[in-house]
């Protein structure tokens, strides 16, 4: 069965984020993820997290409010990307974070796919013990955004040929950028290392949209295991009123609504 991971970032926001792993593990999650992390002390977050386990952070993404999502595809801002890197290896080493999610930034063009390539695999030489993945993210929620599509992603980490980089397919964004989760889950499964889910076509709790998740989940069972499936949506509802489906995939014997 997959470990199913609750994002910190988006769930549980009732609370506030150092008390939400509590919440988590009550709720039946077998991990977490914090997209930014940056904000509390790593002892605090040692201390929330309580031996739950912490499936993936970001690399830090600059001035979000300015515009920032990133560095590693910005030309010019190879050493902030490198400062943040290894400021995120760090705390996902002393956090037990398994996977680091590279943001690439706002960029486009052949010197931004460079500049992106070099830091990568720079990336992987700094942290060699680390996993990394790589996140297509869908042009209306994230404008600007250099790694925009999955076929793009994938080309990119067959040149690189890294088994420490892999992808990490978001329903959500698989969705929105080609139209058809399901095609590009069938199409990237071998290069996917960490998945995240949500409902379609709004981002509330997962379901609907026509993906098949028990499917996906029972392709996964086949796996070493080392994948995660984390929540990453917006709950329609106070977060533990809307876990139907964390049940319902568990159990794998009802199915999830739309």
């Amino acid at each position: 069965m997959p470990r199913f991971a609750a994002n910190l970032t988006m769930l549980f926001t009732e609370v506030p984020s150092l008390h939400r792993p509590e919440l988590a593990a009550q709720a039946g999650f077998d991990g977490a993820e914090v997209l930014f992390p940056y904000d509390h002390p790593e002892a605090d977050w040692e201390r929330a997290l309580a031996g739950l386990p912490l499936a993936l952070i970001n690399t830090p993404p600059g001035n979000w409010s300015a515009g920032d999502r990133g560095f590693a595809a910005v030309p010019g801002t190879e050493d902030i990307f490198r400062d943040g890197f290894l400021r995120a290896a760090a705390l996902a080493t002393r956090l037990g974070a398994e996977r680091v999610h590279v943001m690439a930034g706002v960029a486009k063009g052949p010197q931004a796919e460079q500049v992106y390539r070099e830091n990568l695999a720079w990336a992987v030489q700094q942290a060699p013990d680390l996993r990394l993945t790589v996140e297509p993210i869908n042009p209306d929620d994230m404008p600007g955004y250099f790694l925009n599509d999955f076929d793009q992603a994938a080309r990119i980490l067959d040149d690189l040929n890294s088994p420490q980089i892999g992808l990490q397919f978001d329903v959500w964004h698989a969705a929105r950028i080609h139209g058809n989760a399901t095609a590009v889950w069938h199409a990237h499964h071998d290069r996917i290392s960490h998945v995240q889910i949500a409902g379609f076509p709004s981002r509330n709790e997962p379901g609907g949209g026509g993906f098949d998740l028990p499917a996906m989940c029972s392709a996964l069972d086949a796996g070493d295991g080392s994948i995660w499936v984390s929540g990453e949506y917006r709950p329609a509802r106070a977060t533990v009123h809307g876990l139907m489906w964390l049940q319902a995939l568990k159990s794998r014997n009802q199915p999830i609504g739309d």
